[in-house]
């Protein structure tokens, strides 16, 4: 059975992302998938200087190993203003700096969403674009617009919608 590691790109304790992220997961067929949640990681804001003089915090190794221990991630990121949010992107600066690496050629399914209509398309482009730098091996995205509206539960009630990210798991799942 693979094993395969799931989150939000957020730190927001009621994550929508980490909402799509968990459902996501629980429909990637004979895999067992762990939940991580940015707000366990004890990483602080990153600089240069601080890498210098305290090296690395012992929370960035232990998420580059849930990384590099993966089978296959499934990553919804949310958006903030266009972008990354900042626990995101503080936590890819933190692991991108260990090996440059980060993602080791596993399998991704990348997600975005939002409440609004975009459903965090702006951060899904610049995450295909940028990943792949770090041997990401994006299978499939999904984006997924107004999430209040399309998300109930804990599943997606729209039947389009929960379609095609199934669609998009069979072939992570086909992946592994």
């Amino acid at each position: 059975m693979k094993n395969i590691i799931a989150f939000g790109g957020s730190n927001s304790k009621h994550s929508i992302n980490k909402q799509l992220a968990t459902y996501a997961a629980s429909l990637v067929q004979d895999a067992n998938a762990k939940i991580l949640d940015l707000n366990d990681y004890d990483l602080p804001l990153f600089g240069v200087d601080l890498e210098a003089e305290q090296g690395f915090p012992e929370d960035a190794h232990k998420l580059l190993e849930e990384f590099r221990d993966a089978d296959g991630i499934v990553l919804s990121l949310a958006e903030h203003n266009g972008a990354y949010t900042v626990a995101f992107k503080n936590a890819l600066d933190w692991l991108s700096r260990i090996e440059g690496k980060l993602f080791f050629n596993t399998p991704m399914l990348l997600m975005a969403s939002s409440p609004g209509g975009r459903g965090g398309k702006s951060v899904l482009e610049i995450a295909k674009s940028r990943f792949p730098r770090h041997e990401a091996d994006i299978i499939e995205t999904f984006s997924f617009p107004n999430f209040n509206d399309n998300f109930k539960d804990g599943k997606i009630v729209d039947s389009d919608l929960d379609s095609e990210l199934k669609a998009a798991v069979e072939k992570f799942s086909n992946s592994l």
